[in-house]
């Protein structure tokens, strides 16, 4: 995997993007993430020197995505002013767990359990980056202790068969399915409400028949979760439930 940086003239301000270089993807994508970041992810082989070209001719498409990502965001109250959180609601669990801080000379951070849904971080918490860091890998350790029973269980349910599951912090997917029947999930999908996350994991399923949105995907998808066009939408405004210490 391989990452590179661009900028393409939108008006009187430069458009900036990243490259991804990914050996899964067969064609080119953009991406924008809920913060309006723009990726685009090339295929193994492919000419980075068309990227440029091909961000010219979506640059209306990525702008307009932009914007109403920007508009969304101001709708939106944050949970917490703070940059380290003291309370973090896993809304798919669902959990509200309590966080606390203990300052001490060490250099490093532990986190521990010290209660029901307490969460402390003792060590080197005057560091909000390095707190962050331990926060998004506690996060992970959880998306991994109950995601992979759950898919699994959903995947009985929908009579769609899986061959693994992982867990990453993801910028712009809520999933991804490879063709080898591999299901990524996203771990921030910790902070969305269960319908959501239910139908995110019946989308992915749906992938290991059909890699791609076609029409036969998308009646597959109905099968298995007929109030899918609901979620879907409530779905795209999802990121809202995303702390900003977790991205």
């Amino acid at each position: 995997m391989t990452n590179l940086q661009g900028t393409e003239q939108a008006g009187s301000e430069p458009l900036a993007y990243t490259v991804r270089v990914s050996q899964r993807a067969r064609n080119v994508s953009i991406h924008v993430s809920h913060q309006g970041e723009v990726e685009v992810v090339i295929p193994k082989g492919f000419d980075s020197k068309r990227v440029p070209e091909i961000i010219e001719r979506r640059q209306s498409w990525v702008l307009r995505t932009q914007q109403k990502l920007a508009a969304s965001r101001e709708t939106v109250v944050p949970e917490t002013t703070d940059q380290l959180p003291q309370q973090i609601q896993l809304r798919s669990l669902p959990e509200d767990w309590t966080v606390t801080y203990r300052p001490a000379s060490d250099s490093r951070i532990v986190a521990s359990h010290i209660g029901q849904q307490r969460l402390q971080l003792h060590g080197a918490t005057h560091s909000v980056e390095t707190c962050q860091a331990v926060l998004q890998r506690w996060l992970n350790r959880k998306a991994q202790l109950h995601f992979e029973p759950w898919l699994r269980q959903v995947s009985e349910d929908v009579s769609l068969p899986f061959s693994a599951v992982s867990v990453r912090h993801q910028k712009t997917l809520w999933a991804s399915c490879s063709s080898k029947q591999s299901i990524s999930l996203n771990a921030k999908l910790l902070f969305l409400p269960p319908p959501l996350v239910r139908y995110v994991f019946i989308h992915e399923l749906c992938h290991t028949i059909h890699m791609n949105h076609s029409p036969q995907f998308w009646d597959l998808v109905a099968k298995k979760e007929p109030d899918y066009q609901g979620i879907d939408r409530e779905l795209r405004q999802a990121w809202r439930y995303v702390p900003s210490w977790a991205e």
